[in-house]
């Protein structure tokens, strides 16, 4: 499996904290958007997030369904030089850990990003890759571009997040 580094931007880190504030206590979703290209060193930087309408009809403050036609749309809408590389979504009060839930669903081309989201306190990030062959998400290491460390290590603007 191919171990790529990844990093996100402080604004698209914002913008997930923020969407996945303003769905609690349910979970939120969205589409993680990147340049075509990689760097020479494989390095991709998602630099967009882009939110998505959580389509589950049942359970949504542990579930999370996007439309298909939904992911369509954003996939002809962003720049010609962009693609969509990932699915973020919330775990409100729950670990920002993917669950069986999640593993069932998942689609071995893309990245994933889940926030934790706490009702008191400071959301935590996580982010995995699905390796199809072990049926597995394992972590991975997310730097998070322009933002300044603060707090300890776990918290959201610690520079480079260790999973």
């Amino acid at each position: 499996m191919t171990r790529e580094s990844w990093s996100l931007t402080a604004a698209a880190l914002a913008a997930i904290e923020e969407h996945g504030r303003s769905a609690y206590p349910e979970e939120c979703c969205g589409f993680l958007v990147a340049p075509a290209t990689k760097t020479p060193d494989g390095h991709r930087q998602i630099e967009q997030a882009i939110p998505t309408p959580n389509r589950a009809t049942a359970d949504r403050n542990r579930r999370y369904v996007i439309d298909p036609l939904e992911l369509l749309r954003v996939e002809r809408a962003v720049a010609p030089t962009a693609v969509v590389v990932g699915i973020y979504h919330s775990h409100p009060d729950h670990p920002a850990v993917p669950s069986e839930y999640d593993r069932e669903r998942a689609w071995p081309w893309y990245s994933y990003l889940v926030l934790s989201v706490p009702r008191v306190g400071a959301p935590t990030i996580g982010a995995f890759e699905w390796d199809p062959t072990t049926r597995q998400f394992h972590p991975r290491r997310l730097r998070i571009e322009g933002a300044a460390p603060s707090g300890p290590p776990g918290t959201r603007k610690d520079g480079t997040e260790k999973l």
